[in-house]
């Protein structure tokens, strides 16, 4: 009997690049499509070309699997890159409406979305720039 554990990463578990990109693509599907998500489509290019593979190649290694980001962008520095962009709860929140559809839709391991979930959560969370509650953005007080 061996002690040897084998720890999968999320990149394994959730299905590899096919699932990576399908995950994208759906999350700026839905950024085109949702009402809710016209706000943090307009923070980005018309064309997301160039950006659909960005986030493609930043998922690909933040979920454990190989290195496709920091050898071209260097350190992530996600808040500084973001710095020029006011996301507040409510750009936080239409952000993960938009991730969470495609979580659902591209992810079928529910443990492993449930876990992909939290921790894009806690990362868009952490992303907020702006202070203040969610009413604050569209004018309410605080």
């Amino acid at each position: 009997m061996s002690d040897t554990v084998v720890t999968v990463s999320m990149f394994e578990r959730i299905g590899g690049p096919v699932v990576i990109d399908r995950l994208v693509e759906s999350f700026y599907r839905r950024m085109d499509e949702a009402p809710d998500a016209i706000g943090i489509r307009a923070m980005h290019a018309d064309d997301l070309t160039s950006t659909k593979q960005v986030l493609k190649r930043y998922l690909t290694e933040w979920t454990g699997g190989p290195k496709l980001y920091s050898p071209e962008k260097g350190h992530p520095r996600l808040r500084q890159r973001h710095i020029g962009f006011p996301i507040g709860s409510a750009e936080r929140d239409a952000w993960l409406l938009c991730m969470r559809g495609a979580l659902a839709e591209t992810v079928v391991d529910e443990a492993a979305r449930e876990d992909l979930d939290a921790a894009l959560t806690r990362l868009a969370d952490w992303m907020r720039n702006q202070a203040g509650n969610p009413h604050d953005a569209r004018g309410g007080h605080g």
